[in-house]
């Protein structure tokens, strides 16, 4: 209830409000009990600490939703993760194969018996040593067998010494420990511990306390033993293989390309190969230095073979070894490791070296710096492979239609889009893989004639002088760097910039009959000395022989590629001798279903690669060639670049026809007989550029295409003046019938001046065929014998002709 000054209070304010309206204010009465707020102060002052909990209280719910959500995703993440799919497989592969490992176990167990039995007997009866006694009797080795029968004398001595000594030692015991032992119980039983001595009351204590432990370990030691013997005796009886492969693998989608140490021991075991079966029946366990592993898209696994047998003895069985592992011969590569001993193995898996590389990764945008490598394929592990240009020259070949020439032109391709490159390209045949390359190309030649072999023999003379020029420039430069760099090669005025020279079919050019003595030598020079000085030879043939790429060229390129080849021959002259050896080859590759793989030793660090090369059409209907060129134009406009030859001077047309009748006239120097050697002599001293490389058997070759045949006087060998003279009339009589529009009387030969009494036989009315036409065998004409015809000698009794097809 309100006092009465409350009241008075409310009256007043009542009629002061009525006094200030004028009027009177009905005075309400509320008929209400007012009751007082029992809540202490204490109650009123934690509402605000209870609504503060509250919150609290929906926060750390909040929280521990949040802190659920993430251990929720992290749980499903490590759930739906290749090791959880993996642990999931492995023990669902478990379960499944309950029975089977229980009954593995159970045979492990029984096995392990039978092989301590046989270990028992074998000690117990010296079966060793009689085996030796006994393969040295049947030798007829009286020496080994009486050795042997001495062993066992000496090991039976031996055995039952030590048995003597054991008796021996625990009798000695028995008299030393028993008194003592006896003495001490008999002291416990009639001496109170408390009368005792300290020392000898605490020993009691020691001993009750050991003997306490022993009754409380005793049982567990009971329950134990028999589970220890059995998993002793299952590990004695277990598969002595490396690996445990049937324990942990589980079935996956990849279940066929499973390989473990297992595996691979079981496939070696098979090849057949003496030294190593005999180490397989003797009980041997081979070592695995690198155990199987997931190496890419396939396994690799590294195995120290035992004594006998070499890497390349299992290499040499390659097909057998891939057949054991159910692979094809493609997908299994068998090498030797750091050591002979050492057997490198990577198999493939299954079918994943069918598909093709895909689409080169630059063909819609991108830059190449040569210095970095250019990208040239997939690996047999699936890794992308960007190909060394700077500081390597290349050796590409394979059989007609493998991909030679479409890796030739990745390569190129790649170097294009460099701006500070150089391209020169040479092709030894009518062949367009290289006409969209013409805009980027400083030199460029293509066809079968003589004017491109000059070229490319020209263009290696130049890059010889590029060479010493650029050598002499990097001796000048501060600190004389060893080699072109890129920091260098981007300095413009130096001229230090990539120089890429690409030669497709070079066993033409090797092979030429005027310029492949002399481009052969300048090749090698140019590879063994070039690379330092950014100077790249990219070589591609279908024709790796020794006869048509010299060997030094082979012995000397960092970089082989072999597509498809035919034979060792070919695998070696392409990838070095002793690959095919070593197990390295590439005619395991199928010709078309292979198309595009190849086997490259030098382009990583590894002992080879077998690559699955990009391919950039260039095809009817399908260009991608062009393209790729047109954006590596605009880059090197972009940087303010030229299309030139480093201001060389051009490579023009084939020099002018050698006319070998006329030099040979000028030489003959009116004798009637010269000797071949001191004509060739001559013919050097007279044309040094175009017969100082001539052998005898090139003078020799020349001379028969125009009819005339080194004939024997005094036993030596000479070119008469009346041979030269008829071959300069025949040519004269052929110009002759030429012009007036009749049929060359070269074509039939030249009669003899006197009238023979029997008509001649047919093929003395031919002239020599062996190169007809004054054209190679190839079919090239050459310009040295342009014009020629054959003759016959003047009379008779010089001699026979030459017999056709010589």
């Amino acid at each position: 209830m309100t006092s009465d000054r409350d009241d008075h209070d409310v009256n007043g304010a009542v009629n002061g409000a009525a006094d200030h309206h004028g009027s009177a204010v009905e005075r309400k009465v509320f008929d209400a009990d007012f009751a007082e707020d029992t809540r202490s102060a204490a109650a009123l002052a934690r509402l605000p600490e209870r609504g503060r909990a509250g919150n609290a209280g929906a926060a750390m719910t909040r929280l521990a939703g949040l802190v659920w959500r993430v251990l929720a995703t992290r749980a499903r993440r490590v759930w739906e993760s290749s090791s959880g799919r993996r642990v999931r497989a492995v023990v669902a592969y478990r379960v499944r194969k309950a029975p089977a490992d229980a009954a593995r176990l159970v045979w492990f167990v029984v096995r392990g018996h039978w092989r301590w039995l046989v270990k028992f007997w074998s000690w117990a009866t010296y079966a060793d040593l009689r085996a030796d006694a006994r393969r040295a009797r049947l030798a007829g080795d009286s020496a080994a067998r009486r050795d042997a029968q001495e062993l066992i004398r000496s090991d039976a001595t031996a055995r039952w010494a030590k048995v003597g000594i054991a008796v021996r030692r625990a009798v000695i015991a028995a008299r030393l420990v028993g008194p003592v032992a006896v003495v001490l119980w008999m002291v416990d039983s009639f001496v109170n511990r408390s009368s005792m001595w300290p020392w000898l009351a605490g020993l009691y204590s020691f001993m009750d306390a050991v003997w306490a432990a022993f009754l409380l370990v005793e049982p567990i030691l009971a329950a134990a033993a028999p589970m220890v013997w059995v998993v002793a005796s299952a590990f004695e009886g277990r598969d002595k293989v490396p690996g445990a492969g049937w324990l942990v693998r589980p079935d996956r989608t990849d279940a066929d390309s499973w390989v473990d140490e297992r595996m691979i021991s079981k496939a070696l075991a098979h090849l057949g190969i003496t030294p190593l079966d005999r180490f397989y029946k003797d009980g041997g366990e081979l070592v695995y230095p690198v155990a199987a592993r997931k190496d890419g898209d396939g396994t690799f696994a590294q195995i120290r073979l035992p004594m006998g047998v070499t890497a390349d003895m299992v290499a040499a069985r390659r097909s057998k070894l891939a057949a054991n592992l159910g692979r094809a011969s493609l997908e299994t590569w068998p090498t030797k490791g750091d050591e002979d001993g050492i057997l490198d193995l990577w198999v493939a898996d299954k079918g994943v070296l069918r598909g093709g590389a895909g689409e080169w990764p630059l063909v819609g945008d991108g830059q190449v710096d040569l210095f970095e490598g250019v990208p040239f394929g997939l690996s047999q592990r699936g890794l992308l492979i960007n190909a060394p240009l700077i500081g390597v020259n290349w050796l590409i070949g394979g059989r007609p239609g493998q991909g030679k020439s479409s890796a030739l032109r990745t390569l190129l391709l790649g170097a294009a889009l460099d701006p500070t490159a150089e391209l020169w390209v040479f092709v030894m045949g009518q062949s367009p893989d290289f006409d969209p390359f013409a805009p980027r190309l400083a030199r460029y030649h293509m066809g079968i004639d003589d004017s491109v072999a000059e070229a490319a023999t020209q263009a290696f003379e130049d890059l010889l002088s590029e060479m010493e020029r650029r050598g002499k420039l990097l001796g000048e430069q501060p600190g004389r760097p060893p080699k072109v760099s890129r920091k260098l090669a981007d300095k413009r005025a130096l001229g230090l910039h990539p120089l890429v020279c690409g030669i497709d079919e070079c066993h033409e050019l090797f092979q030429h009959p005027r310029f492949g003595k002399k481009a052969a030598e300048l090749a090698v020079r140019l590879i063994k000395r070039g690379r330092k000085y950014g100077i790249v030879l990219l070589l591609a043939t279908q024709s790796p022989t020794k006869d048509s790429i010299p060997r030094e060229v082979t012995r000397n390129v960092s970089c082989g590629v072999a597509f498809s080849v035919a034979d060792q021959v070919a695998n070696d002259g392409l990838l070095g001798s002793g690959k095919y050896a070593a197990g390295i080859r590439a005619t395991e590759l199928r010709i078309n279903t292979d198309r595009g793989t190849c086997v490259a030793v030098g382009i990583t660090d590894e002992t080879f690669e077998l690559v699955r090369t990009f391919y950039v059409p260039l095809e009817d209907g399908a260009d991608d060639v062009s393209p790729v060129i047109a954006r590596a134009m605009a880059l090197v406009e972009e940087v303010g670049r030229a299309i030139e030859s480093s201001a060389r001077p051009a490579i023009g047309p084939a020099s002018a026809e050698v006319d070998l009748l006329a030099d040979l006239v000028e030489v003959m120097r009116r004798g009637r007989r010269v000797r071949t050697q001191v004509v060739l002599s001559r013919l050097a001293q007279h044309n040094p550029g175009e017969y100082e490389g001539w052998s005898a058997g090139d003078l020799t070759a020349a001379l028969a295409e125009m009819g005339i045949v080194p004939r024997k006087s005094d036993g030596f060998m000479v070119v008469r003046a009346e041979d030269v003279d008829a071959a300069l009339s025949v040519r004269e009589t052929d110009a002759s019938d030429r012009e007036a529009g009749g049929e060359s009387s070269g074509s039939q030969g030249v009669l003899p001046d006197d009238s023979l009494a029997e008509t001649p036989c047919p093929d003395l009315r031919k002239r020599p065929s062996g190169r007809q036409g004054g054209r190679t065998a190839r079919g090239s004409e050459t310009p040295r014998n342009r014009g020629a015809r054959g003759k016959f000698p003047d009379s008779l009794s010089d001699g026979p002709p030459p017999a056709e097809g010589r």
